[in-house]
């Protein structure tokens, strides 16, 4: 029965690591917006970071609104990536614990 679970971690772990990987590009991105290093009249850019924000913003939204921004740091990426970090190992541990 076990086994029949293993395909369905790989699935789960294979999503948390994409989704991981969407919000640290929309970070490194923001960064790289933020100090004009990338134009922001760069349509490319512009529309990359619209569809990387559709992607996380509502995920943002539920963490900001648990944890507000505070100085001007908004901390939901942060957070986001330790809870993503923390799904993955888990889902790891789970999976080895099923084989």
């Amino acid at each position: 029965m076990g086994m029949l679970l293993v395909p369905f971690f790989d699935v789960i772990a294979l999503v948390v690591d994409l989704y991981f990987k969407v919000v640290v590009v929309e970070v490194v991105i923001f960064w790289l917006l933020h100090f004009k290093i990338i134009s922001v009249n760069n349509k490319y850019a512009t529309k990359f970071m619209e569809i990387l924000k559709k992607a996380t913003e509502p995920v943002y939204k539920k963490i900001r609104a648990k944890v507000p921004p505070f100085a001007d740091f908004d901390a939901a990426p942060f957070i986001l990536l330790l809870a993503l970090f923390f799904v993955a190992r888990l889902v790891t541990v789970l999976k080895e614990m099923v084989m």
